[in-house]
C-alpha cells in the first residue's frame, strides 16, 4: 500500500485520501460488529493503577465488565489500556479493545482522540496494514493521527512509506492540518532511514518557516538525519545554533553523527564538551564514547567509563557488551572476560564478541574451547560465531576442525550466507587445501567482491597463478568492481610466475581505473624493485605523495637488492630527514645493505640508533646484525652481538655460522653448530648451508660429508642444489675434482648451473683442464646469459694457452648483448666509501694513488723480495703489459689510497667483488709485515685476514 503522490491545482480533503493510494472499499474505523459481554463503566482509579501495574490482563476484565445501568467506558479509559496494549506489543488484545470501542459506541462521533490511540496502538504492535485501514475509515483526521500512522510505517522499518504518507499530508493543508514538530521529528527520521538527505532540506526549510527549528525534537532529529545522509557539516551546524536548548539527545545524536562518518577526534571533543556542560551521561552516551575508545584505543578513557558505569550502578547488557568490544580492540583480554562473567543474562551478542575478542588477540585454542562452554551455554553458533571460529581454525591450520565447522554451516544452512563463505575460502586457504576452497567458491550462490578477491588471493598464494589469472578475468566478466585489493592479489602471481610484463600491464590498469592508493602503490613498487627495475621503481616511488615507512623502505631495498649501495643508504638519510621514524624492517633492509658495501662506519650509526631507540635485540634484528658485523669484517663485535642476545632462534644461530665460515674459521662454525644442537634449536636447510659452506672453505672434507649425510638422514632434509655445490667445492678445492665430478653424476636431482659452476672453479684452481671444459659446456648450455659464465670460461680456455678460444668466448658476451661488472674495490675513510675500478684514474688524488702504489711495489721488491706472478693475468699480452695490469688491480688503488689517508697502524678493511687473485694476495700479505697494517679483504668468496705477512686464509680459498 505504498503512499503515491498525484498533483492537483486545488488540494482538498478528499484528494488527500486519494493520493495515499487507499483500498477501493476502505472499511470505517467504527462498523465491527463483534459480540462482546454488556458494558459497564469502569472504576477510573482502579484502571489507571492496574495500567500502571502492567496488568493487562485484569485491566481488560474491568475495561469490559457489565454492571446495570452503567455508561460505557470513556475514551480516557480505552486510551489507558490501549497504552498499556502499545507498551507490551499485544496485538490480540489490542483487536480485542478496538471491538469493544465499536460495539459501545464509543467512536461515534468521535473527535479523533481514540481513532488515534488506536492507530499508534497498531504502529506499536507492528500491524501496519491494520492502522492503514483504520486510517483510511476515518472521516475527522488530526495532525496526531497523521503522526500515528508515519510512526506506524516508521516502526516496520518502512522509511519510503512514512514520507508518502507526509506528502500527503501536506496536500491535506487546506483542510487545517498541519505539521507539527513531532511531524517533523519523524520524518527527518524517515529522510535519514532513506538517505534522502535533498528530502532532509526540504523538511529543514518548513522547520525554519514555521519556527519549529528552535525545538529541541526537530533539532536533534535534523542533527540524526544529517549525520545518517553524510551531511556532517550541516549536522554540527544545526547543534552549534541548538545552545541552550541542547539536551543529552543532542549530544549523543551529534557524537553518534561523528561517529558514523569516522570523525572519532571530534566524537571525543564533543563528550569532553558535553561533560563540561554538567550533562548526565545515559547508556546511548556511554555506548558512543566507548565506541569512540575502541577506534582510537583509549584504554585509560574506556576505564573511566567503566568506572562511572560501576559507581552508578546503571550496567545494562548493551553497555556490557560494549565494554567487551572496547577491552577485545585494545587488547585486554582479561579485562574483557571478567566483563563477560559479570553479565547475568548473555545474548548472542555477549557471546559472539568474547569469542571474537579471543580470536582477534590470537588466542585460537582458547577460542576453540570457549565454543564448548557456549554450547553448554544453550546458545547455538550462528552466523557471526562461525565466521569467528573458521578464523581460529584456519590460523591453527586444524583442517579437520575446519571440515567440522564447516559440515555444521552446511547443516544449519548457513553456508549460503557471503560472508560465512568467504570466511571458509579463507580458513582452507590458511589449512592449504585449497580444492575445498575453490569447492566453497563454486557452491556460493552470491559471490560479491570479496569472494573473488579470496579465491584469486587463495590461488596466488598457493602457487596457482594461472587458475588466479583465469579468475581475475571471470570476474572482469561478471561485471565484477576490481579493487585494489583484487590488483595486488593478482600481483602477488605476477611475482610468482616472474613476468615482469604483466606487473606493467596491472600497473597500468589500475593508473587507468584510479585505483592506485597507497598500499597498492607500495606493493608495485616492491614488485619493480624485486626484478631490478630502478627506474620504474623510483618514478612509482616519486609519485606518492604521502610516503610512509614501507615506501621508504621498499625503495631502499630496490637500490640495496639492485647494487646500489650507496644510494640506499642515502635515501636511508633522506627517509630521517623526513622525519619518517624507521622501523625494525627498515633497519634490516638499511643493515643488509651496509654489509653488502662493507661500510662499519655506517653500520656502528645503525647499532647506535637501535640501543637509543630500544629496540628489541632478538630475531632478524640480531641475525642482521650478525651479518652486517660480519660482513665489514669486524667478526669479534658479531660475536659480542651474538653473545648478548638472550633468545637465539635457529637464524640468529645460523648468521654467527656463517660468519664464523666467511671468515675462515671452520672449527667454530662446527663449535657453533653443535652447541645449536645441545640447546634444543634444529637446524633447517640454511643452516647445513652455512654450515657446508665453512667446511668447505677451510678444507673439512670429511666432516662436511658427515653433515651432509646427517641432514638427509639424521634431519630428514633434502638437500637444494646449493649443499651439492658446496660438497663439490670441497672435494674440488682440496684437490679431489675427480671425486667432485663423480659425486655430481650420483647426484639424484639433475645437476643446475650453481653445481658446476662450483666444479669449474676448482678445476680451474687445480688445472684440470680436461674436466674444466665439461664443466664450462654443462654451465653455458644451463645459464647461456649469465655474462659471468663466459668470462670463467674464457679465463679456462686462456689459462690453456688457447687464446683463440678465450677471444671467441668473450665475443659471445657482446653478439648476447650481455654486460660484464667491471672489476672494483671499495674502502671506507671516515664517512665516506671510496670506490676503485682496475686502472683507475677518476679518484680526485688519482695522482697521488699511483705515485703510492709504485712506492710500495718498490719496498716490496727491494725488502720482501716481491716478484709479480704474470699466470694471473689472463690476456694474450706482453710480459710487461702484464705486470702492468697487475700494478693497477683494483684492490692495490684502495691498499695504496688506505695507506695515504689514515694514521700509521690504522686496520685497513677493503672489499672486491670478484675473487682476489693469487698475485695480489701475496702483494697484500707482504703489504701487511712491511708496512705493519692489519688489512681485512672481503673477495667475492670469503673474508681475508692479513696480518704480519700471513693471510687467515692458509692460501686455501
Amino acid at each position: 500500500m505504498r503512499a503515491r503522490l498525484q498533483r492537483a491545482s486545488k488540494p482538498t480533503a478528499a484528494m488527500a485520501t486519494t493520493v495515499l493510494s487507499l483500498p477501493p472499499n476502505p472499511i470505517p474505523y467504527n462498523k465491527f460488529s463483534p459480540t462482546l459481554p454488556a458494558i459497564s463503566s469502569p472504576d477510573h482509579a482502579s484502571l489507571k493503577q492496574l495500567c500502571k501495574e502492567g496488568n493487562l490482563r485484569q485491566a481488560l476484565r474491568l475495561l469490559i465488565a457489565r454492571a446495570p445501568g452503567r455508561a460505557a467506558p470513556s475514551q480516557d479509559h480505552y486510551g489507558l489500556v490501549l497504552d498499556l496494549v502499545a507498551a507490551k506489543k499485544a496485538a490480540a488484545q489490542g483487536i480485542q479493545v478496538h471491538a469493544h470501542a465499536v460495539a459501545t459506541g464509543s467512536l461515534d462521533g468521535d473527535d479523533g482522540f481514540l481513532a488515534t490511540k488506536l492507530l499508534f496502538m497498531y504502529g506499536k504492535c507492528g500491524r501496519v496494514e491494520d492502522a492503514r485501514r483504520l486510517f483510511d475509515g476515518m472521516s475527522a483526521r488530526t495532525v496526531f493521527s497523521w503522526n500515528a500512522l508515519i510512526g506506524a510505517y516508521l516502526s516496520s522499518g518502512s522509511g519510503s512509506e512514512a514520507l508518502g504518507v507526509y506528502r500527503a499530508m501536506r496536500w491535506s493543508v487546506a483542510t487545517g492540518v498541519a505539521p507539527d514538530g513531532c511531524t517533523l521529528a519523524s520524518v527527518l527520521k524517515a529522510c535519514g532511514m532513506e538517505g534522502h538527505g535533498r528530502s532532509g532540506r526540504e523538511v529543514h526549510g518548513l522547520a525554519v518557516k514555521h519556527r519549529l527549528d528552535g525545538s529541541t525534537l526537530v533539532a536533534n532529529a535534523l542533527i540524526a538525519m544529517y549525520a545518517k545522509c553524510g551531511i556532517l557539516d550541516s549536522a554540527l551546524q544545526v547543534f552549534e545554533r541548538l545552545q541552550d536548548g541542547r539536551d543529552a539527545a543532542s549530544w549523543n545524536s551529534v557524537i553518534s553523527g561523528c561517529l558514523q562518518n569516522g570523525m572519532f577526534l571530534k566524537a571525543l571533543d564533543l563528550f569532553r564538551g558535553m561533560q563540561r556542560a554538567g550533562l548526565s551521561m545515559n547508556s546511548y552516551t556511554t555506548v558512543g564514547v566507548l565506541q569512540i575508545c575502541t577506534e582510537l584505543a583509549q584504554l585509560n578513557l574506556g576505564r573511566e567509563l567503566h568506572a562511572a558505569i560501576l559507581k552508578c550502578g546503571s550496567e545494562v547488557n548493551i553497555q556490557r557488551n560494549a565494554l567487551l568490544v572496547m577491552y577485545t580492540k585494545c587488547g585486554h583480554v582479561h579485562s574483557a572476560h571478567r566483563v563477560f562473567r559479570e553479565i547475568h543474562e548473555k545474548d548472542y551478542i555477549s557471546w559472539n564478541s568474547m569469542l571474537s575478542c579471543y580470536v582477534q588477540n590470537g588466542l585460537y585454542d582458547e577460542a576453540i574451547e570457549f565454543i564448548g562452554e557456549m554450547l553448554q551455554g544453550g546458545f547455538r553458533p550462528d552466523h557471526a560465531c562461525i565466521v569467528s571460529l573458521c578464523s581460529a581454525v584456519g590460523h591453527l591450520g586444524w583442517l579437520i576442525k575446519g571440515r567440522e565447522v564447516h559440515a555444521y554451516a552446511i547443516k544449519q544452512r548457513l553456508d549460503t550466507d557471503t560472508q560465512v563463505g568467504n570466511t571458509l575460502m579463507d580458513m582452507y586457504m590458511k589449512c592449504q587445501y585449497i580444492e575445498y576452497a575453490a569447492h566453497v567458491f563454486e557452491r556460493m550462490r552470491i559471490k560479491d567482491h570479496i569472494s573473488w578477491t579470496t579465491i584469486i588471493t587463495c590461488y596466488a598464494r598457493s602457487s596457482w597463478h594461472f587458475e588466479a589469472l583465469e579468475k581475475f578475468r571471470e570476474a572482469q566478466k561478471e561485471g565484477m568492481k576490481v579493487d585494489p585489493m583484487m590488483i595486488g592479489s593478482i600481483l602477488e602471481s605476477c611475482r610468482g610466475l616472474q613476468t615482469i610484463l604483466l606487473a606493467k600491464q596491472l600497473h597500468s590498469f589500475a593508473i587507468r581505473n584510479a585505483l592506485l592508493d597507497l598500499i597498492l602503490k607500495n606493493r608495485i613498487l616492491d614488485i619493480y624493485g624485486e626484478y631490478g627495475e630502478v627506474h620504474h621503481a623510483l618514478r612509482m616511488f616519486e609519485t606518492v605523495e604521502e610516503k610512509d615507512i614501507v615506501t621508504w623502505t621498499s625503495m631502499i631495498n630496490c637500490y640495496a637488492n639492485s647494487g646500489l649501495l650507496n644510494e640506499a643508504l642515502a635515501l636511508f638519510a633522506e627517509m630521517q630527514n623526513a622525519d619518517v621514524q624507521p622501523d625494525s624492517v627498515a633497519l634490516v633492509t638499511i643493515l643488509g645493505a651496509i654489509a653488502d658495501l662493507s661500510s662499519l662506519v655506517k653500520g656502528k650509526e645503525v647499532h647506535g640508533f637501535l640501543i637509543r631507540r630500544n629496540f628489541l635485540m632478538e630475531g632478524a634484528m640480531v641475525s642482521s646484525l650478525v651479518d652486517m658485523y660480519s660482513g665489514c669484517g669486524s667478526i669479534s663485535n658479531a660475536v659480542k652481538v651474538f653473545n648478548g642476545a638472550k633468545c637465539k632462534d635457529v637464524v640468529v644461530w645460523t648468521a654467527m655460522i656463517n660468519a664464523a665460515g666467511m671468515h675462515g674459521h671452520g672449527k667454530q662454525a662446527i663449535d657453533l653448530f653443535k652447541r645449536m644442537v645441545e640447546t634444543g634449536v634444529a637446524p633447517d636447510h640454511v643452516s647445513f648451508l652455512a654450515l657446508l659452506y665453512a667446511c668447505s672453505h677451510s678444507k673439512l672434507v670429511d666432516e662436511g660429508k658427515c653433515y651432509l649425510n646427517m641432514m638427509e638422514t639424521m634431519y630428514r632434509l633434502e638437500p637444494w642444489q646449493e649443499h651439492y655445490a658446496c660438497v663439490v667445492d670441497l672435494l674440488g678445492r682440496s684437490g679431489q675434482t675427480e671425486d667432485a665430478y663423480e659425486f655430481i653424476k650420483s647426484m639424484p636431482l639433475e645437476p643446475k648451473s650453481v653445481v658446476w659452476c662450483a666444479l669449474l672453479g676448482a678445476c680451474r684452481i687445480h688445472k684440470n683442464h680436461e674436466l674444466a671444459v665439461v664443466a664450462a659446456d654443462k654451465l653455458l648450455e644451463l645459464e647461456p646469459d649469465n655474462p659471468g659464465n663466459y668470462v670463467l670460461v674464457s679465463n679456462i680456455f686462456a689459462e690453456m694457452g688457447k687464446w683463440n678460444n678465450a677471444k671467441e668466448v668473450r665475443a659471445r658476451i657482446s653478439e648476447r648483448g650481455l654486460r660484464k661488472d667491471p672489476a672494483c674495490s671499495w674502502i671506507e675513510i671516515g664517512n665516506n666509501v671510496h670506490t676503485f675500478t682496475a686502472r683507475d684514474h677518476t679518484h680526485k688524488d688519482a695522482e697521488r694513488i699511483h705515485l703510492k702504489l709504485a712506492e710500495i711495489t718498490e719496498k716490496l721488491r727491494k725488502e720482501g723480495g716481491y716478484i709479480e706472478d704474470t699466470r694471473f693475468v689472463l690476456h694474450d699480452v706482453s710480459e710487461e703489459e702484464k705486470v702492468d695490469v697487475l700494478h693497477r688491480h683494483s684492490e692495490r688503488l684502495a691498499i695504496a689510497f688506505g695507506l695515504i689517508s689514515t694514521r700509521p697502524g690504522t686496520p685497513l678493511r677493503i672489499a672486491k667483488n670478484l675473487r682476489v687473485c693469487g698475485d695480489c694476495h701475496e702483494f697484500t700479505k707482504l703489504v701487511s709485515k712491511l708496512f705493519e697494517r692489519e688489512i681485512v679483504v672481503r673477495d667475492a668468496n670469503r673474508f681475508h685476514h692479513f696480518r704480519g705477512g700471513s693471510c687467515s686464509c692458509g692460501d686455501f680459498w
